[in-house]
C-alpha cells in the first residue's frame, strides 16, 4: 500500500529541477533529469540530461551533461557529451569538451576546447 516504486528516469524527461536568482549552492549536484540554474553553484555538477545556466546563473566548478545552454558564467572544466550551445552573453572559462558547439557572436569563450564524437555520460558522470 506504501510501497513506491522509483521512477525510471524515462518518466523524469520533461521534468527540470530549477535553483533560482538569489540562492547560493556550495557543493555537489547529481540529477538525472534537465537542470535550469539562475542563481550560483560553487562545485560540481553531473546529469544524464541537458542543464541550463540562466542570464544570472554561474557555475565555477566541474560539469558533466548531455546537453548545455549557457547564457551566464562558467569557469571551470565541462564535459557535454551532444551539444553545448553557448548564447551572445555567456562567459566562458576553463577547459570545454563537447559533441557539438554552437557560439553566438557576442560570447566570451576564453577556453580551450576539444571536440569528439557523442560520449555517454554515465550515472556517475564519466564519460564512456
Amino acid at each position: 500500500m506504501f510501497n513506491k516504486k522509483e521512477k525510471p528516469y524515462t518518466e523524469l524527461l520533461g521534468k527540470t529541477n530549477r535553483i533560482v536568482e538569489g540562492t547560493i549552492i556550495k557543493g555537489d549536484i547529481i540529477s538525472k533529469a534537465d537542470f535550469r540554474l539562475d542563481g550560483e553553484l560553487i562545485g560540481n555538477f553531473q546529469s544524464m540530461g541537458k542543464l541550463v545556466i540562466g542570464p544570472t546563473g554561474s557555475v565555477t566548478g566541474d560539469v558533466s551533461c548531455k546537453n548545455a545552454d549557457i547564457e551566464g558564467k562558467f569557469n571551470g572544466t565541462i564535459i557535454v557529451a551532444e551539444l553545448l550551445n553557448i548564447k551572445s552573453k555567456a562567459s566562458i572559462q576553463g577547459d570545454v569538451t563537447v559533441g557539438k558547439l554552437a557560439v553566438e557572436p557576442g560570447a566570451d569563450f576564453s577556453a580551450s576546447c576539444t571536440m569528439k564524437e557523442s560520449q555517454n555520460i554515465s550515472s556517475d558522470g564519466n564519460e564512456s
